[in-house]
């Protein structure tokens, strides 16, 4: 049964209820059973660190994922869905460290690796629980119990699988590396780690001096912005190329070397200096020079302290010459390395430790970090005379992502993954993914792989997986193990968890006779390296689920953030390639970035955005998840989260979505109740309406699935989200809105029935449509509406979620209605614009609007909508002519003044010419959106276009019509009043202020009620309008509208308020019941309520079933209920299950018309819950009281018996009852024939109705009383 919808819905507090909905039923469970057996759709998630709470990119990227995942289910593919966790690495080592002070490698030893990692495994899942909770709490399904984390054995034994294979392909190498270094993790970051947290920063910038050693008094300057680097400088770097000058500074009188374009580096002015002498950069090579500090001056018999040249020198910054610390920059290892300055195979010059501070034989700066030693080197570089300026540069500079630290640059040995000679396979097997947006795959991930480093998999630190590299001492006998099973065979001992406290104390004996055994090597893998791994390892490939993996492989979709391209997107991409030379995945949707409302990124120290539950529990997971996926933010570009964004949402998708479903609801409640016609949605029966905006409905919601089911394919999510937005506009603000009349019967039942059909049609196909996007309110309505649809397939009714995506039926698509439709919209948003203008609301009439188009079939097209015109526009004819000239109407052009920067000089000329633009031409002009005016183009921003009347008549014409345009339509307003129509808009207005205030007084539509006015003063224009137009506001208002001088009932009054009609007071009274006339006529009881309404009345008599009588106290019935004693049967048939205490409170509500409305249910003034005993209650009376009255003692007056008059009903030897009024007084039947159809309805079968026994008798209907107590059968 169809329950009726409140007014007025708490989003977040529904989707609560949703939740313990789905959790009852198993919903997501329940969803892959019914999907078992069908073609597999895979889906990777991309696994986040449980250290740290889901934040807004955590929930964005979640809900794409659910979307894409419950849209794949719905179109027939099994779906899994797991969950997976980052449990190693730094995030982790670096809150422990925090918390344990730990400062450094040699803390860790001293405390121990198998405590250390201990310490690590009790804080990995810390927030598992809220993600869980927050990530269940956004609708998405996915499964939690089935996860994978990478701490598991069996996780990382695959990992080892995957690093063997590179391995084995020669694909892994050691060597020593400048690379990215975080003193503060003590360990080295990838490239792409780098990458992703450049700060602006404050750097100090000197120049320092380098005294010739054949020339002393000429020295060549060279800049840096790391001072810490200079006690290990072992060279100088020129561009051959390039001009380089000597040049005597004339304030101090000494030569310098730099080059000649970076001058001003130096010196403000020329007059500061003289050149003495230009020559190229290679004049320079081979140049020695006085070393800054003595730490490394042994290094100058391999050629150290000398000028080098290379092209990566350049003439943007500094003084044209680079200091050379080999390692500490990637360009001067690689330089010094090919001077002979340096070899591979030598000790590092390194004079810094992991944890960044100075050691041997930096004596001088000993145990300091670099970064705080920057200011001593330089005051001993000034103190020494080699400092020639000092200052500061602002610039981006990485900083560590996880202890936000600047990161240095240092050289150390590392285990490497052969990247750059895979390039070409990498570029080849993107080509084969699909990327939306498609501008990241092609440009931003298609440079990093084009220009693709080596990558350093390897990490100085504990909490990972270890590097499974066993290795003498020499280096020169190395074995890799790839399973648990083969460490076994190689060492006899067989392990469950391969962290490094098990790991590193197990030896393998060397193959060769008399040597040492072989140590692992310390080193741990990356967490980049096992996120990478994850497609193999969370299935524990190759050692199990191989051919489900194979068959599925490679994934058909995957979703992650924009800063992914250099992290997780590359490492899936790398490892695939290397493994199986394909692409991970088929399908990828990469989102942009959320940040706080300034444009900054979303900081917890700055407090710059609102908690992501906090916004859920205020507006609902479903505003939130529409917000996100309605914005740039799926094209890959950034968000500036705004909560009122989120709200809007509510006000101007949600609310006129629930209101059309409400009034839906409402409409078909009066269908059954006053035309006696049991709705039941048939699916080829609702297509059958020759209306044509219920065509036009249809034919856009096939229009619009189709559309879904193309972008959605192409996982266009950006073009299908605004789409399904607007078309909740269309339904609400044109289909309903224009169809209110037909909607509420004012056109018949037959054309009712039609109309209610179709809204059901489109509100039932939306719901299946829009289940991925916003899964909790399409539940909310489906789980209402269900029961209104025949022939629903067994076992998929609890959820929508559990229904396939409506196929769109092209047959119902109408192309000319549509454009029809769409035409009628543009000539009701100009006439609104027109009216606008004016200042002329539409309650007032218009005597006609004129619209001008080029084409007589699209003429012919539009004039089927005539009616909505004249109705929506308030205007008494509509005249359609493809005649412009008649009217005098022409085009003229002006020009956006923001032309004239991009013309200058020509913009004179331009904008004369512009102005001297035909009608003909502009014209053109608007059918081809562009024109060119004196050889430049101009596009619709360029110019301005206006309508003008011409000829003899313009000026009067100007004055009778208003005029606007768009595309081709071109409408013309006559906004010329006659008396008539001012007299009838200010009716309308008596009509709007009347409706505001049964709105405010909660009057519902179908409740009776009669509307008395009085005009303050009674004569005058305003009370002559009002009096004279009575009928035609009786007629709009639809109950009794009468003068506050006519007799009135003693019924009680509602409201009574006074309010301003034109300057006037009009007071308006409404009050309880209709008039006498209208009760006659309506046939309902007069406003003065009946004894049965006021008293208790007296006992009926025992029905068959257990019952209970409900008294009304302090609330008004409603829905046009009148009477205050009800009663509900508690279980029937004799032996049926006893209602719910949820039923029996759900049955108050409908006795008494309280649907929307607070209340609660006592027994002898004690309020009822959940775990009042329903039985206990048969034969008593309760009271249904306002939800906030207090519990009291006061006793309920008894009733013996029931308080409506019933009949018994017998059914295959089983006793039942049937209500014939309820509440007391309100007859429930008014014809045998409605007994018959309603008794067979209620017990589910086509028996007639008899009131013998042994042989069917017609039950006569004569009165209530007539029928009252006795038994009838069902033969």
């Amino acid at each position: 049964m169809v329950e009726p919808v409140p007014e007025s819905i708490d989003f977040a507090q529904e989707e609560g209820k949703i939740l313990e909905y789905w959790k009852k039923i198993d919903a997501f469970k329940t969803s892959l059973k019914l999907s078992k057996g069908k073609p597999r759709y895979t889906f990777y998630d991309g696994p986040p660190f449980a250290t740290g709470l889901p934040h807004y990119g955590h929930i964005l990227a979640g809900t794409i994922k659910d979307i894409v995942t419950r849209y794949a289910h719905q179109n027939g593919f099994h779906v899994e869905r797991r969950f997976g966790w980052d449990t190693h690495g730094l995030p982790v080592e670096y809150e422990i460290d925090k918390t344990l002070g730990i400062k450094g490698p040699e803390d860790v030893m001293k405390m121990g690796i198998a405590n250390y990692n201990a310490e690590c495994r009790k804080i990995v899942m810390r927030y598992a629980g809220d993600w869980e909770t927050i990530v269940n709490r956004m609708g998405r399904w996915i499964d939690f119990e089935n996860d994978y984390k990478t701490l598991y054995p069996w996780f990382m034994e695959s990992i080892w699988w995957v690093f063997k294979q590179l391995f084995e392909k020669g694909l892994v190498y050691r060597g020593f590396k400048v690379m990215p270094f975080s003193t503060a993790c003590s360990t080295p970051l990838s490239n792409f780690e780098s990458g992703q947290n450049y700060k602006e920063v404050v750097d100090p910038a000197v120049i320092v001096s380098f005294p010739l050693d054949d020339e002393p008094s000429v020295s060549i300057l060279a800049w840096t912005t790391t001072p810490w680097t200079l006690p290990s400088n072992l060279a100088l770097c020129v561009n051959a190329t390039l001009d380089y000058v000597r040049v005597k500074e004339k304030a101090t009188e000494k030569v310098y070397i730099m080059m000649e374009a970076r001058l001003s580096a130096l010196f403000k002015s020329g007059e500061e200096y003289e050149i003495v002498e230009r020559f190229k950069g290679e004049v320079l090579k081979g140049k020695t020079y006085l070393p800054l500090f003595p730490y490394f001056s042994s290094t100058s018999g391999s050629g150290a302290f000398r000028v080098l040249t290379d092209s990566y020198v350049t003439d943007e910054s500094g003084t044209g010459i680079v200091h050379q610390a080999p390692y500490f920059g990637e360009d001067d290892y690689r330089v010094c390395l090919a001077a002979g300055i340096i070899s591979r195979d030598q000790e590092m010059i390194c004079p810094v430790d992991d944890g960044g501070r100075f050691i041997d034989p930096v004596t001088d700066f000993a145990g300091q970090h670099v970064k705080d030693a920057d200011k001593n080197i330089i005051k001993m570089l000034k103190d020494c005379g080699r400092l020639v300026n000092s200052g500061t540069v602002k610039h981006s500079y990485p900083f560590c992502w996880r202890s936000e630290t600047p990161l240095i640059y240092r050289a150390v040995p590392s285990w490497f993954i052969r990247v750059e000679q895979m390039s070409k396979q990498l570029l080849e097997n993107n080509q084969k993914t699909y990327w939306v947006p498609d501008f990241v795959k092609e440009k931003r991930f298609g440079n990093w792989l084009r220009d693709a480093r080596d990558w350093a998999v390897s990490r100085n630190r504990y909490w990972g997986t270890p590097i499974p590299i066993w290795m003498s001492e020499d280096g020169e006998e190395v074995v890799c193990v790839g399973s648990i099973a083969e460490l076994k065979e190689l060492t006899g001992i067989e392990l469950t968890d391969l962290h490094r406290e098990n790991v590193d104390g197990i030896t393998i004996p060397s193959k060769i006779p008399g040597r040492p055994p072989l140590k692992r090597v310390s080193e741990v893998f990356d967490c980049w390296f096992e996120s990478g791994s994850m497609p193999y390892a969370q299935v524990h490939y190759p050692f199990e689920n191989r051919k489900e993996f194979e068959d599925c492989f490679p994934a058909d979709f995957i979703a992650e953030g924009i800063d992914q391209t250099r992290g997780w997107f590359y490492t899936l991409l790398v490892l695939s390639t290397a493994l199986f030379n394909k692409p991970p995945f088929k399908n990828l949707i990469v989102n942009g970035l959320v940040l706080a409302s300034d444009g900054q990124k979303m900081s917890k120290k700055k407090k710059n955005y609102p908690d992501p539950m906090l916004v859920v529990n205020k507006f609902g997971a479903d505003a939130l998840r529409l917000y996100l996926i309605n914005s740039p933010v799926v094209r890959a570009e950034n968000l500036r989260f705004k909560e009122e964004g989120v709200r809007d949402i509510i006000k101007d998708v949600f609310l006129p979505w629930y209101n059309a479903y409400r009034f839906f609801v409402q409409n078909l409640e009066r269908l059954e109740r006053e035309d006696g016609i049991k709705f039941v949605y048939e699916e080829e029966g609702s297509n059958l309406s020759t209306n044509v905006m219920d065509r036009w409905i249809i034919s856009y919601t096939q229009s619009l699935l189709l559309f879904v089911h193309q972008e959605m394919a192409a996982y266009r999510l950006y073009t299908v989200v605004p789409r399904l937005v607007r078309f909740v506009d269309y339904l609400t603000n044109w289909y309903v809105r224009m169809n209110r009349k037909r909607l509420k019967g004012d056109g018949g039942k037959d054309d009712c029935h039609h109309a209610l059909q179709t809204l059901f049609s489109v509100l039932f196909s939306m719901i299946r449509v829009m289940a991925p996007f916003t899964p909790f309110l399409t539940e909310l309505m489906y789980r209402n509406l269900r029961h209104l649809v025949a022939n629903q397939k067994a076992g998929t009714t609890e959820s929508v979620h559990f229904l396939s995506t409506p196929e769109p039926k092209k047959h119902l698509i109408d192309v000319k209605i549509e454009n029809a439709v769409s035409r009628m919209q543009v000539v009701i948003e100009l006439g609104r614009v027109l009216r606008d203008r004016r200042t002329l609301p539409i309650k007032y009439p218009l005597p006609e609007v004129i619209v001008i188009l080029r084409e007589q079939e699209s003429l012919d097209e539009l004039k089927t909508m005539e009616r909505y015109i004249l109705e929506e526009l308030n205007v008494r004819a509509l005249k359609l002519t493809t005649d412009k000239d008649s009217f005098g109407v022409s085009l003229r052009a002006e020009p956006d003044h923001r032309i004239g920067a991009r013309l200058k000089g020509q913009f004179k000329a331009v904008m004369a010419a512009i102005k001297t633009l035909t009608d003909e031409q502009l014209q053109g002009f608007l059918t081809e959106g562009q024109i060119d005016v004196l050889g430049n183009m101009m596009g619709p921003e360029d110019l301005r276009i206006f309508y003008q009347f011409t000829g003899d008549r313009a000026a009067e014409l100007a004055q009778k019509y208003e005029t606007q345009a768009e595309k081709d339509v071109l409408v013309l307003l006559n906004v010329v009043q006659d008396q008539s129509m001012k007299d009838e808009g200010l009716a309308r207005e008596a009509i709007n202020l009347v409706q505001k205030l049964r709105k405010e007084a909660h009057v519902t539509p179908s409740d009776a009620v009669s509307v008395y006015f009085e005009v303050v003063p009674p004569t005058g224009y305003v009370a002559d309008v009002v009096n004279s137009f009575s009928n035609y506001i009786e007629t709009a208002i639809k109950v009794p509208w009468r003068a506050a001088s006519s007799e009135k009932s003693g019924a009680k009054v509602l409201i009574n308020k006074s309010q301003k009609l034109q300057g006037v007071d009009l007071v308006l009274t409404i009050q309880e019941g209709f008039t006498a006339d209208w009760a006659a006529k309506a046939g309902v009881p007069p406003g003065k309520k009946s004894l049965a309404a006021t008293q208790a009345p007296t006992g009926r008599g025992k029905p068959s079933t257990p019952f209970v009588n409900l008294c009304l106290e302090g609330l008004k019935s409603g829905y046009g209920i009148e009477g205050s004693y009800g009663t509900v049967l508690l279980s029937n048939p004799v032996g049926a299950s006893l209602v719910s205490f949820e039923g029996l409170v759900k049955e108050a509500a409908t006795v008494f018309g309280l649907h929307g409305r607070p209340y609660t249910v006592k027994s002898s003034g004690v309020t009822l819950d959940a775990a009042t005993d329903i039985s206990k209650l048969s034969d008593t009376t309760l009271t249904v009281v306002p939800a906030t009255s207090e519990d009291a003692a006061a006793q309920t007056p008894s009733i013996d018996g029931s308080a409506c008059r019933f009949v018994n009903v017998k059914l295959d030897g089983k006793m039942g009852t049937v209500l014939l009024e309820n509440p007391a007084g309100c007859p429930l039947f008014s014809s045998a024939e409605e007994m018959q159809r309603k008794i067979g309805a209620i017990y589910s079968t086509s028996k007639k109705l008899s009131s013998d026994e042994k042989k069917i008798q017609p039950v006569k209907f004569e009165s209530l009383d007539g029928l009252h107590g006795k038994t009838v059968y069902l033969l």
